[in-house]
């Protein structure tokens, strides 16, 4: 045989089919066997805020029945049990224990994905394993991200069962506790805004993971990027989704996100927001209680500077929004998400080994 021969034998089927891609499904299973650790800490973060919500949601519900039936609602007996469910999910009534789950998941799920193969160089070898680089990284992403997001979305219907009584009408007791629906800290732990709000920080912390290729400076980067996203999403981006509606005065129903608030006198904006102290003091100095001698308040001092020609204004947000609300945030939430994803997919595609 010559080496001309040699070169022209054709190749075995068994090596033909060893050039093939590797299945999908096969890369799902070298996700679960390499992130199984995480995804167990997940279920488990999960699982014991689930856990958490259902027992004092249990007793939430029935303190807010007994509540609602007792009568006569002015009695010291329906007081009473008024106080009881105000105090019932008093430390859960802010939201603060499932606050901080997207964040971890996004710092110890999505960060470390990428960032650990990097730092230890692994990729090197995962990368010629028959998947393609950019097959790997888009296999453990989409995988990861479902699990993460699916995981979040069932603990967020548990929250929105728990938070219930707080939205509902109660008009039987209205000293009961209410909570407003576009309040930050509530918005985003209801809907769809919560699971979005997971795939959000996974994304970041994996696309950190690629630049940074370092686990610990990409777990503080994942953390401080969605903190910074966060707050300014929640402080003001949120309620200029819809253009906020505006009426007369101060006052307004407890069941509205409050946008701004500011006094004007003679078609020109005087102060914003509510009118303070100085602005009393300036305008009406008698009815703030400043008279001479330091006498009793000669009136109502809102009342005095609508004498003197000023006219209030509040911005508001209704909650009957909240839904609008939440279909937009979560739309472009999941857009981010996409984006970030495709493009640490496409850096990873570029990367040179």
């Amino acid at each position: 045989m010559t080496a001309m021969t040699v070169l022209t034998v054709p190749a075995r089927p068994e090596e033909d089919a060893s050039l093939r891609p590797v299945a999908w499904r096969k890369m799902a299973w070298v996700t679960w066997r390499q992130h199984r650790t995480a995804l167990i800490g997940v279920l488990a973060l999960t699982g014991a805020v689930a856990l958490c919500f259902l027992i004092v949601g249990l007793q939430l519900h029935h303190a807010y029945a007994v509540a609602i039936a007792c009568h006569p609602a002015s009695s010291a007996a329906c007081d009473a049990v008024v106080a009881n469910f105000n105090q019932v999910g008093n430390f859960l009534s802010d939201g603060i224990p499932l606050q901080v789950v997207s964040p971890l998941i996004g710092a110890f799920v999505g960060a470390p994905v990428l960032a650990r193969e990097f730092e230890s160089g692994t990729f090197r070898f995962a990368w010629t394993q028959g998947f393609g680089r950019w097959r790997w990284t888009l296999a453990k992403l989409v995988g990861l991200g479902v699990v993460v997001a699916a995981a979040s979305g069932v603990l967020s219907a548990l929250a929105s069962w728990y938070y219930q009584p707080y939205f509902a009408s109660g008009s039987q007791a209205p000293s009961l506790t209410k909570l407003n629906p576009l309040n930050s800290g509530l918005f985003d732990l209801r809907g769809v805004d919560f699971a979005a709000w997971t795939l959000v920080a996974f994304a970041v912390g994996a696309l950190a993971g690629v630049l940074i290729r370092r686990v610990v400076p990409t777990i503080v980067t994942t953390l401080v990027v969605y903190a910074a996203l966060a707050f300014a999403t929640g402080g003001w981006l949120r309620m200029h989704y819809l253009t906020p509606l505006v009426t007369k005065g101060l006052n307004v129903p407890g069941s509205v996100r409050i946008v701004s608030q500011w006094g004007s006198r003679g078609g020109r904006v005087v102060f914003t927001g509510p009118p303070t102290f100085p602005i009393y003091q300036q305008y009406c100095p008698a009815a703030a209680g400043l008279g001479k001698g330091g006498g009793p308040s000669s009136g109502n001092p809102l009342q005095c500077m609508v004498q003197h020609g000023f006219t209030f204004w509040t911005s508001y947000q209704p909650a009957s929004r909240f839904w609008a609300f939440q279909w937009i945030e979560g739309g472009w939430l999941l857009a981010l998400s996409v984006v970030l994803i495709a493009v640490t997919v496409w850096l990873v595609r570029r990367r040179a080994v």
